[in-house]
């Protein structure tokens, strides 16, 4: 066998690399079949309003329409990713109560199925639907005091769900506090801006409906196109192609259903040929869920000593028309509140709200940037009301192994808030002296710039959980040969959203097999081949699979020591998680892993302008293990850049229900001009005691204390705070002229 003792913790090229560059790598939208048809999704484009009439005889009269679906023609009209709230088309006729009901404007109405786009084009414009507008509830604080609107009419309120959290005696500690600080937070909506725009193509093959499309969990995929079209699991296959970028933007349904929908009419009219579907940018913004917005009122005491004693979190949470995966982002966000320090004395309340905005779903940090954002503003702002340095509060409040949390249990073992904390402190030029820790140089106000731009500082930390409890994940591996392992084939379902999964599946293959690279090869995310391995979502791809392959490496090499040819290992990876104890209080979110990142950020502020300017930034974030380095800085880097769009560009403008920003010409993510000039990625490695080969999850983990560190930077340059997201220039200057 060849040494493999090099293939984990190498940063191995990726295999798909040169394909991707040089464009040989087929994504969906690039897949083209002889014979193949156009879908068109017609857009309802009204925030909230009843179908009245709808005609689709003109449309189909038009030559080169071949048939136009409606919500009659669904069998089972509804999905969702934890519940199905949503219709696949709203209209007359559905087999589902109220689905006649428009809750916003990207509603799906129709589903045209046309030789060619120009047709389909033409054959939307020739349809006639007759709305009744409704009330239109964009507001979320409206939203939970207009009883006399009910967005889903089967509910008897705007509230989807709450969570509350209770530790301590928060109002006696509030008094023993010397400093309380009290602020209201705004996080914005955010778009996922990803590369590649829903696609797929449809059609029929030995009995079964093949969907070859992007997503991130291809069996659920499955699942819920099995749902909707009432037909069994079984006849229904999904591939995934290459994926051009997701962030959570793909988890929710987008053209499965309707692809599939199409190709089982079309069958059923003994019309057999496959069925394609893009949708441009504009149909992209318009039909796919966005990042939470939230209104946070925090409250936090704290000793003269910086010690926090209690805190107080409330927030209002903007679902958007349907619940897509809110209810998880909402545990999360309150479970995390709080950020990773023990505070003995918590309040938390969490209210997640109906409205008639685009839905919000899953993103990069999955509630954990909004509730990072405050939390990591609120330590800031004691700190400087202390005098005490922003390095040195955090480390006396860092949680340690065996403290409760605010849930009332301890955090799985292997904390290391306080190890990314100093390697972070330590590289960006803080010093610590008799034990306390300070910045080398001291800037005084004067000295960090003159006239119309200025310097400063700030420093932020965070931590996010990975996995989605209770968890599992299937790994199939084959082995093929004689005498000797000539080829290792590594089937799973999991999905490479560009991150570099399946290099990496490789690479625990190749380690737990002790064979080479070259002989591995993997068959993902078609669920004809694998098994179900969960979403690649929620940074728990490496961490699941990394487990379920190396549990299926050991069964298929013991089958092929046992004379199986070829040797097939089977592996269902379950995590333990941990009940510290019998006397622990129990909580159904449990989380069974934790990732802890710490970053500096130096940042010019035109005072003029209000522009913000990243100068330099040292981000260390502790990944267990990096299997493959280059892949984690990678990450680290992609997460921190889309961290900044978030915090300083991205504005995604929302007016009673109608989406105003409708493309990349207004919606601005950064570009490599708004880049930080220094950049310093630093991998920590406190090996996670259930992690294959110790690698936690560490994707989303950068992404949280960018805002608030930047926050915190301009506070140091201006001595202005700014509590709203984004930083824009217009948003800087009015901070600036009103402090």
């Amino acid at each position: 066998m060849k040494n493999t003792n090099k293939i984990i913790g190498s940063s191995i090229n990726r295999f798909d690399a040169i394909d991707k560059v040089t464009g040989k790598a087929k994504y969906a939208q690039d897949i083209n079949i002889s014979g193949q048809l156009t879908l068109r999704c017609v857009f309802a484009m009204q925030a909230h309003a009843i179908i009245r009439t709808m005609d689709v005889s003109k449309a189909l009269e038009l030559d080169g329409v071949i048939t136009i679906l409606t919500a009659k023609d669904v069998p089972c009209n509804e999905y969702g990713v934890i519940f199905n709230d949503q219709p696949v088309l709203c209209g007359i006729g559905s087999s589902r109560k109220y689905a006649d009901h428009v809750l916003y404007q990207g509603d799906q109405v129709a589903l045209i199925i046309a030789e060619n786009e120009n047709i389909a084009k033409q054959a939307e414009k020739l349809i006639v639907i007759i709305y009744d507008p409704l009330p239109v509830i964009s507001d979320p604080q409206k939203s939970i005091i207009d009883s006399s609107t009910i967005i889903h009419r089967e509910k008897t309120s705007n509230i989807l769900c709450k969570r509350n959290i209770r530790t301590g005696e928060v109002d006696d500690a509030f008094q023993r506090c010397d400093v309380i600080i009290e602020s209201q937070y705004r996080t914005p909506t955010q778009e996922h801006a990803y590369l590649q725009p829903e696609a797929g193509i449809a059609y029929m093959h030995d009995g079964q409906i093949v969907v070859n499309t992007a997503g991130q969990w291809a069996h659920h995929d499955q699942e819920q196109i099995a749902h909707a079209l009432q037909i069994p699991k079984e006849r229904i296959r999904v591939i995934y192609s290459a994926i051009g970028g997701a962030f959570g933007g793909k988890e929710d349904i987008s053209v499965q259903i309707p692809l599939a929908l199409a190709v089982q009419r079309l069958h059923e009219m003994d019309i057999h040929r496959p069925v394609k579907m893009v949708w441009s940018r504009k149909e992209s913004f318009i039909g796919h869920h966005k990042r939470h917005p939230f209104i946070i009122d925090a409250k936090w005491g704290a000793t003269k000593d910086g010690h926090i004693l209690a805190a107080e979190m409330r927030m209002l949470i903007d679902c958007g028309a349907y619940a897509s995966s809110s209810e998880a982002v909402i545990n999360v966000a309150s479970v995390l509140s709080t950020g990773p320090y023990f505070i003995p004395n918590t309040n938390i309340d969490v209210v997640g709200v109906y409205t008639n905005n685009i839905p919000n779903g899953a993103f990069r940090g999955f509630g954990t940037p909004q509730v990072t954002f405050a939390a990591e503003m609120q330590i800031n702002k004691i700190a400087a009301s202390l005098g005490i340095d922003p390095v040195e509060i955090r480390l006396r409040n860092s949680i340690k192994e065996g403290q409760p949390s605010i849930v009332g249990t301890p955090l799985p073992t292997g904390i290391s808030i306080e190890r990314v904390i100093r390697q972070c402190a330590r590289d960006f030029g803080w010093i610590e002296t008799n034990g306390k820790w300070h910045r080398k140089i001291y800037q005084a106000k004067a000295n960090r710039g003159s006239g119309k731009k200025v310097t400063g500082i700030g420093f932020a930390s965070g931590y996010k959980s990975f996995g989605i409890p209770p968890d599992q994940c299937w790994a199939i591996i084959e082995l093929h040969g004689t005498e000797k392992i000539e080829n290792a084939v590594v089937k799973h379902g999991g999905a490479d959203l560009g991150q570099g999964a399946y290099s990496v599946f490789k690479q625990f293959a190749a380690q737990a097999l002790h064979v080479s690279l070259d002989i591995v090869s993997v068959d993902a995310s078609d669920t004809h081949t694998s098994r179900n391995a969960g979403s690649t979502s929620a940074s728990r791809i490496t961490f699941m699979a990394g487990n379920a392959i190396i549990g299926a490496a050991e069964k298929a090499l013991n089958n092929w020591k046992a004379g199986q040819r070829p040797a097939i290992g089977n592996f269902q990876y379950k995590p333990i998680q941990e009940n510290n104890g019998d006397d622990a209080k129990a909580d159904p979110y449990q989380l069974f892993g934790f990732g802890y990142v710490a970053e500096a950020i130096r940042v010019q502020v035109d005072l003029e302008t209000g522009m913000i300017k990243i100068l330099d930034l040292v981000c260390a974030n502790d990944v267990g293990k990096a299997i493959n380095p280059q892949q984690v800085e990678g990450q680290m880097a992609g997460s921190i850049i889309q961290a900044l769009g978030y915090a300083t560009l991205e504005n995604l403008i929302q007016e009673g229900g109608t989406l105003r920003t409708q493309g990349l010409a207004t919606y601005l993510v950064p570009t490599i001009m708004d880049i930080p000039e220094n950049f310093k990625p630093i991998i920590v490695e406190t090996p996670d005691p259930l992690g294959p080969y110790g690698a936690r999850g560490m994707a989303e983990m950068p992404f949280g204390p960018v805002a608030p560190a930047i926050a915190a930077a301009v506070h140091d340059a201006t001595g202005t705070w700014i509590d709203e997201l984004p930083m824009t220039p217009e948003r800087v200057i009015n901070a600036l002229q009103f402090h």
